[in-house]
């Protein structure tokens, strides 16, 4: 138990050691990782807790919400209103960004999250997670607004997630490599278990929703039909699909084992560039699989350089390990 390396301990040291981490940041990310054991004890409790089902309410997006989607918003804003590290925070599930109440200090830095990702498979105990990003605010401001929040993704300080499941596990970044921790549930901490996450450059796993086939444009229909014709196709090898319909479970998977993961434009509705939210998924995810190795794209172009336009902006995805990601962006480029 002594060698055992907390949370805490493992964002001082980096802070002592590398100077990489700022304090107020640090204690951010402490907020934030309180805030998630929060959420993991109201997901692992479930129907126990009456926490199950929908809420009768809807998003932005104006999809329905699920009570724990509420719930983990709540959880969230609550544990970050009052540490003085924060000017403002922006949530998938609220239109307008959420100021720091009058009374209470004010900090540097902007957080934006996806309360809880993946809120669909709550009911049917699939794994489900919290995806969070955090930005600067422009110096010496004090009020933040909508548009401060619309920064390109390689302006992030540091990012990630966690993913609710059989383990409770926090990946982060601050731009300094992706570590991994683990709850344990008897103590109560986060605790240091993966060190340098790395993701395989090559694989033979993708994720995709293959019921929209249909719909996709023909660069994504080309790249899946080499992936199925398996060996006796122009890749030469055989692929395996796996779709959770949970970013956090998917994106979990590829930087523990390798793949790539698609959610591509389609057809239904030309306007949008894609279904996923580019400063709440898009971003962090795309740090996070970055720093550990690997490429996300939109198709078209790095999704970190791209520079946002509105707060609840969606985008495609492409994102894992650098062969496939490369390969896929190379047929959309052409």
């Amino acid at each position: 138990m002594s060698s055992r390396i907390s949370l805490s301990r493992f964002l001082i040291e980096e802070q002592r050691q590398h100077g990489a981490l700022p304090p107020d940041l640090r204690l951010l990310i402490e907020t934030v990782a309180r805030a998630c054991k929060a959420i993991a004890h109201s997901v692992n409790k479930g129907a126990l807790a009456g926490v199950l089902g929908d809420a009768g309410t809807g998003n932005v997006q104006g999809e329905a919400q699920k009570k724990l989607d509420v719930i983990a918003n709540d959880i969230l804003l609550e544990a970050n209103e009052w540490g003085g590290n924060l000017g403002a925070m922006a949530s998938e599930e609220m239109e307008l960004p959420h100021s720091i109440p009058g009374h209470m200090p004010r900090g540097r830095y902007l957080l934006m999250f996806d309360p809880l990702d993946g809120s669909s498979n709550i009911d049917v105990n699939i794994s489900v997670g919290t995806i969070f990003s955090v930005l600067e605010a422009p110096e010496g401001n004090t009020q933040p607004t909508e548009a401060d929040f619309l920064q390109p993704g390689n302006r992030q300080v540091a990012a990630g997630y966690a993913v609710y499941g059989p383990q409770n596990m926090l990946v982060l970044t601050f731009g300094q490599g992706v570590y991994g921790f683990t709850l344990d549930r008897e103590l109560g901490s986060w605790v240091l278990t993966h060190r340098k996450m790395v993701v395989p450059a090559t694989t033979g796993e993708f994720a995709i929703n293959m019921s929209n086939q249909r719909h996709w444009e023909a660069p994504v229909q080309r790249y899946v039909s080499e992936l199925l014709a398996g060996k006796e196709g122009p890749l030469g090898k055989d692929y395996n699909m796996r779709w959770v319909a949970s970013m956090v479970a998917e994106v979990h998977r590829i930087i523990t084992r390798g793949g790539i993961f698609m959610y591509p434009k389609d057809a239904r509705d030309p306007a949008k560039p894609g279904k996923l939210r580019l400063m709440y998924e898009g971003n962090p995810m795309a740090f996070i699989i970055e720093q550990a190795g690997g490429l996300a794209t939109n198709g078209h172009q790095r999704i970190l350089d791209i520079q946002p336009n509105g707060l609840h902006e969606r985008v495609a995805v492409f994102l894992g390990s650098k062969e496939e990601v490369a390969r896929v962006t190379g047929y959309h480029q052409a």
